[in-house]
């Protein structure tokens, strides 16, 4: 009986250190038998377009916008996509300004556009769409100074114009209108102990549910809070925020009625529109305890069913950190108990449940924007915005996907120059099994950059497969000098194309082989100067790839 043996392969992991040191953009790395099956969206900051790409960097949708994203963009529960837009508001000059909420269908025709962009309000930075259709939405709204001033902030720390914050939720109305069903203004849940002549004055640190109007006041920066997430828990009927500038995550209860929410009664909690709980800055409300958070972004709950389920997870940018900038993604899980959490303060828990990259200071930081999403295998994708870079990291925190954007605002990259401006706010992972691809055709085309070869070599298939189903290539000498011979495990019958790449992915040589003796060809390399370089054959039967070092 024949035997043939059975190997474990994967493509996408082909150890190839040099080339991919030299591929800069596109896919970096790929270790197939242990990622997660899906595709990534996102929206670079330069560009018009979002697109869903697969675990090979090939573009699978592509949606083209009349605006550059404002910053958060998703893809719902049927498929469309929902996109912020920065209609370039110069009221609100100031980092993640917005003003357009698009969506757009699966096949990219826009389906509904709302503007809200005046000299008053301008929502910035992230939404949330909501199971009923509707979306939450961070927006600024602007407080003279007078109104400031008689709300209990001190006069030497007030800007002409400060900007508060407001949630909406907007119910889509056609296809450019919308009506708002639900508000939450901050501006209702003031405390402060500076002037007991003016609204708002009580105990700080006795009032943590209040936010306090003087901490991180200025009188040169009117963009006091700095919302810059929102997610919604539907089984409690909360919505998380994160407070930038307070280095904070806070919750309020979306049950209430819009009277409520700008009460201190009523909702689920019992509480109106005050806060439900708080963590990241102890000194935020005049508690005891070390900052836990450095401009943080993308606070959301783990979906039901993944490993840390109903916990918050946090990118933790880690800017003017004590000890040193370094990020770090941080998962907590809030003393809940039925709508309510733990009053101790400063609020539990001391400590986050898990964390990745904890203390390496010099080994990975983004000091701005960015993001990370926990996976159904246990693995976490996270993207290092101002890099452009994605990376698929497991439990122990070893990277086993990476891709980094190359799209800016000309156009793509060229392959092996040093990526720049390719900043993405964050990129959202969706699973084979995701609802809103049921019934879609999920066709990957080209790679968005020039050349990569790590794309060329990818497959989605892995597993156990025979070596007469897919035979191994050799080379040899390897290192060669002048000439290198290539040998096949099985008979080759048909014309085969054979390219070679050097190190930064551009096909430096290209030969079309039209037969083979004894499953074996000998290929001048001569004219190839000392490097790296990658080799690929193309053929009916099989595809074939090797790494092939030239020394002189």
């Amino acid at each position: 009986m024949k035997f043939i043996r059975i190997v474990l392969i994967s493509l996408l992991g082909l150890s190839i250190s040099n080339v991919n040191a030299q591929t800069t953009v596109g896919l970096i790395q790929n270790n197939r038998n242990t990622i997660s099956d899906g595709y990534t969206l996102f929206s670079p900051m330069s560009s018009f377009n979002s697109y869903l790409i697969d675990r090979c960097g090939r573009q699978v949708k592509t949606w083209t916008s009349t605006y550059r994203p404002a910053l958060g963009s998703y893809l719902m529960d049927d498929g469309s996509l929902i996109r912020t837009g920065n209609t370039m508001n110069t009221f609100f000059n100031a980092g993640g300004r917005g003003g357009a909420i698009q969506k757009y269908d699966w096949n990219g025709n826009l389906v509904w556009s709302y503007i809200l962009s005046d000299s008053l309000n301008c929502p910035h930075h992230d939404i949330c769409a909501l199971p009923n259709g509707n979306v939450l939405v961070i927006a600024w709204e602007v407080k003279n100074s007078a109104t400031a001033i008689a709300n209990g902030r001190n006069p030497s720390l007030v800007t002409p114009k400060l900007w508060s914050e407001q949630i909406l939720e907007i119910q889509p109305v056609g296809s450019n209108g919308g009506n708002i069903v639900w508000e939450w203004h901050l501006w209702d849940h003031l405390v402060q102990e500076f002037d007991s002549t003016k609204a708002n004055y009580g105990s700080v640190e006795s009032s943590p549910q209040l936010v306090n109007i003087n901490f991180n006041a200025s009188a040169t920066n009117a963009d006091w809070i700095h919302l810059n997430a929102v997610d919604y828990n539907p089984a409690l009927d909360q919505i998380v925020l994160s407070n930038h500038a307070f280095g904070e995550i806070w919750i309020i209860d979306h049950s209430t009625t819009t009277a409520q929410a700008a009460s201190h009664a009523g909702g689920n909690a019992g509480r109106g529109g005050d806060l439900l709980y708080r963590w990241g800055n102890p000194s935020a409300y005049n508690a005891a305890g070390a900052q836990q958070f450095f401009g943080q972004h993308n606070a959301h709950w783990i979906k039901p069913g993944l490993p840390y389920e109903n916990q918050i997870m946090v990118f933790n940018n880690g800017i003017a950190r004590p000890g040193g900038n370094y990020s770090t993604i941080e998962i907590i899980n809030p003393p809940l108990s039925g709508y309510n959490y733990n009053a101790s303060l400063p609020y539990l828990p001391a400590a986050p449940t898990w964390k990745y990259n904890n203390m390496n200071v010099h080994n990975f930081f983004a000091q701005n924007i960015s993001g990370a999403q926990q996976l159904a295998n246990g693995n976490v994708i996270y993207t290092d915005g101002p890099g452009g870079t994605f990376a698929e990291i497991d439990s122990n925190g070893n990277k086993l996907w990476e891709y980094v954007n190359p799209i800016i605002s000309t156009g793509p990259m060229t392959q092996g120059t040093t990526p720049s401006t390719n900043s993405v706010f964050h990129c959202n992972f969706y699973p084979t099994n995701f609802s809103g691809f049921v019934g879609k055709t999920l066709t990957a085309t080209t790679i968005l950059e020039n050349v990569n070869v790590i794309s060329d070599s990818c497959s989605l298939t892995s597993g156990l497969i025979s070596q007469e189903e897919n035979p191994k290539m050799f080379l040899y000498p390897n290192p060669a000098s002048d000439k290198i011979k290539i040998q096949l495990p099985s008979t080759i019958t048909n014309s085969t194309i054979l390219e070679v790449y050097n190190s930064i992915g551009m096909v430096v040589k290209k030969v079309v082989i039209e037969s083979w003796k004894n499953n074996s060809f000998e290929l001048d390399v001569n004219e190839l100067s000392n490097g790296n370089y990658y080799l690929r054959l193309i053929n009916q039967q099989n595809n074939y790839y090797q790494q092939m070092v030239i020394v002189k």
